[in-house]
């Protein structure tokens, strides 16, 4: 299993052939992502070859069998013939047996470097990049789109050439034999082939428009599984289901669309095919009459015939799912090969002390970068200083938290540690240098330890247990079943709030991070859990640079300084009694929480 780095993976590369607009190849570069199988490939390709070239030789034997019966041949030598022709089909079926398997294995590999290098290339993009799509859109790609681009990477190429060579193959045989009625089977190809080239076009356009429907669907169902408890809570089963069932609707009629130029072009090929064998019938009839062809010359030549009309309906079958998948994989490359727009610095300081300061910062979201969130914000967090942001709802200042811990870059401005630009430092380091507590905090369908080591994966399980001591979480972890070692569920849903909110603690106790941001982390909570969580609060703030949102009064009144954060700007800064003095928007928002 190989270990897929971001913009390059060793293990799958491909053709760099472009469009006159720029884009590459769908096509080379499916096929180009069969290189890395190149040893299984060449084995399952030379198996294939001697599977095509016997399926060439059965019919000179069928002919000598014919031949030799028609011209009072002894039994022996028909007994003989009969006995290389059964031979001749069980070594077929051996190569047959280690093409398909080989081709398969490799196609399972390349489908799995294929995901692995997608998601990688995903969870690396940048914040925005997912402000601007639903989870259930990159997941449908993850795993429908990657299947169709499989089979057509291996199977459909080993197809291909199997057929191809077995095509080629027989009307050279064919016209060795008798070039008067080859010219009469082939009198129906170009029908076939023009159908393929209008089919290729439709259907192509057509599959990426399916794909993209199913994306669609797969973003609704998502989307409502995830949020069950709210679309229970608000009766809406029958709503959604209605919303789904709508998209798949929309997904079918694509689908069938696609479905009518199939049997178009099947029926196109199939005359072709059957029409051929008819004009072979015809004219070798005559041929037959004239003594100008013996009978198994004719029983041989038909079956060449049979041989390359299935040949080339089989060819038919492979264009069919060459196009469906470049109709697919185009979105799965467009996403493989898009660079993170937020790129990171090299340096790594060798301590970080913890001042913060926003310079002059201006910032809207990419997303809706028409609305300003921030406007000449300036501040400075000083290390090992609790600063609260406090103000109205939208007024930026969870933004600012998020610039803090560069999810997203100003569109003017500077947001610096220890004097250091952002830009410049290496991402992963500079985060891991970050510890958050949020308001919901995201824990993972796994243990209580893994979801406390996930900050920290090397700890001890000693230093897991004082981290969940600290924060308070002992309380309960002691009373489950398997302690500390419990799995909660997709999203933590096994846990009350205050209980997940006291393990966001633990793993952020235990990633010791010299800067903290805390994002309404006691908001949802009841006065127990409020508690306990502050409590665990306090220990997790001490000796750290600290970034406080929060609108609860208890949460904020003990911060070194508060500011309050108003249309996107700082609108007032001080303690709590200096602001209260003031009888500003702070002392308003205190009052109206208190008249609560």
């Amino acid at each position: 299993m190989c270990v897929i780095g971001l913009n390059h993976c060793p293990c799958v590369r491909w053709s760099k052939t472009t469009y006159m607009d720029g884009r590459l190849d769908p096509f080379k570069r499916i096929v180009g992502l069969a290189r890395p199988e190149l040893l299984p490939l060449a084995g399952a390709t030379l198996a294939l070859l001697g599977t095509a070239g016997l399926t060439l030789t059965y019919p000179q034997l069928v002919r000598l069998i014919v031949d030799g019966v028609g011209q009072g041949g002894g039994v022996n030598a028909v007994d003989q013939y009969a006995f290389q022709l059964l031979i001749l089909f069980a070594v077929t079926s051996v190569l047959t047996a280690i093409r398909m398997y080989l081709f398969t294995i490799a196609g399972e590999r390349i489908v799995t470097r294929l995901r692995q290098r997608l998601y990688a290339s995903l969870i690396h993009q940048e914040i925005a990049f997912f402000d601007e799509r639903r989870t259930g859109e990159m997941t449908n790609r993850l795993s429908a789109d990657t299947t169709v681009v499989q089979n057509t990477a291996t199977v459909n190429v080993s197809m291909f050439l199997r057929y191809t060579i077995t095509t080629f193959g027989a009307i050279i045989i064919l016209a060795w034999t008798s070039w008067r009625l080859t010219i009469v089977m082939l009198i129906l190809v170009p029908i076939a082939v023009i159908g393929a080239l209008f089919y290729g076009r439709r259907v192509r356009r057509l599959s990426r428009q399916v794909q993209d429907a199913l994306a669609t669907a797969t973003e609704i169902a998502d989307e409502t599984l995830s949020g069950i408890r709210t679309v229970r809570a608000f009766s809406r089963e029958t709503q959604e289901t209605e919303r789904y069932q709508d998209q798949i609707s929309v997904s079918f009629e694509l689908a069938r669309k696609r479905a009518r130029i199939d049997a178009i072009f099947g029926a196109i090929a199939a005359f072709a095919g059957y029409g051929a064998i008819s004009g072979v019938l015809w004219y070798g009839g005559h041929l037959l009459v004239e003594n100008a062809l013996t009978m198994g010359e004719l029983t041989s030549f038909l079956l060449y015939t049979f041989t390359v009309a299935f040949s080339i309906a089989a060819l038919g079958r492979v264009w069919q799912d060459f196009m469906r998948a470049i109709g697919a994989s185009e979105r799965v490359f467009e996403l493989l090969e898009r660079s993170p727009r937020m790129t990171s610095g090299e340096t790594v300081l060798p301590r970080l002390v913890g001042q913060v300061t926003l310079d002059d910062v201006d910032f809207s979201y990419p997303s809706r970068n028409d609305v300003q969130v921030l406007t000449g914000v300036s501040l400075t967090l000083k290390a090992g200083e609790c600063v609260a942001l406090v103000g109205p709802s939208g007024g930026g200042k969870s933004t600012i938290a998020s610039l803090v811990s560069r999810f997203y870059d100003p569109d003017s401005g500077e947001v610096r540690v220890d004097g250091h630009s952002l830009p410049t430092l290496d991402a992963n380091w500079y985060r891991s240098q970050i510890g958050v507590v949020a308001q919901d905090p995201i824990l993972f369908a796994t243990s209580i330890a893994e979801n406390i080591r996930y900050g920290r994966p090397d700890a001890t399980m000693d230093e897991v247990m004082d981290a969940a001591r600290a924060a308070n979480a002992t309380e309960f972890v002691d009373g489950l079943p398997e302690g500390v070692m419990t799995h909660i569920g997709e999203r933590g849903i096994r846990l009350s709030g205050g209980q997940r909110q006291r393990i966001a603690i633990a793993r952020a106790l235990l990633e010791d991070a010299p800067v903290l941001i805390l994002d309404e982390a006691t908001s949802a909570l009841d006065a127990e859990s409020e508690y306990l969580v502050q409590d665990a609060l306090k220990k997790l703030m001490s000796g750290r640079t600290t970034l406080v949102i929060a609108h609860r009064l208890s949460t904020v009144k003990s911060a070194d300084r508060i500011l309050v954060i108003n249309g996107g700007k700082v609108a007032q800064s001080g303690s709590h009694a200096q602001l209260m003095e003031r009888h500003g928007l702070y002392a308003q928002l205190v009052e109206r929480q208190l008249a609560h």
